[in-house]
């Protein structure tokens, strides 16, 4: 029974997520070596979701140009992946995510992200489910797989 309560009476420090060896994360990028704030610690679930937006938003303007005036169909997602793929290979970063503040950056070493790791993340993305499933660094499952973080760049 005092396992089953001790969350709660032990106060609201016993709620924080905590590392595998048991220490106290204080925020997000920490175990990774990242700022808590500032330019390279980790983007904000806004700007992601807003990076994204106009990602596909301007995939879709191109793919409508090419394709007019029959209807761009499924031609946005793929102007997407290529752009999105070529785009954090060679820059670290897409337009939405540029235009955002935000790029990509490994975490293992620090060199460019590189083409596998860039369609290998595309193409998680493009699954949906990697995305939404977030570590206590509020990576997602395509970053864990790939070695990279969203960080502001800022």
């Amino acid at each position: 029974m005092a396992r089953m309560t001790g969350s709660w009476l032990s106060g609201p420090g016993a709620a924080l997520p905590r590392d595998s060896d048991g220490t106290e994360v204080r925020y997000r990028g920490e175990r990774l070596g990242l700022p808590q704030h500032g330019p390279g610690s980790i983007a904000g679930t806004g700007r992601r979701v807003a990076a994204i937006t106009v990602d596909w938003l301007l995939a879709l303007v191109v793919a409508s140009v090419v394709t007019a005036p029959a209807s761009p169909g499924s031609w946005g997602l793929v102007v997407w992946a290529v752009v999105g793929a070529i785009a954090v290979a060679v820059f670290g970063t897409t337009p939405g995510q540029l235009a955002l503040g935000i790029g990509v950056a490994r975490v293992d070493e620090t060199v460019p992200v590189g083409v596998l790791r860039s369609v290998a993340r595309v193409v998680l993305v493009f699954l949906v489910v990697p995305p939404v499933i977030w570590d206590l660094d509020g990576r997602g499952l395509q970053d864990r797989a790939t070695q990279t973080a969203v960080i502001r760049s800022r």
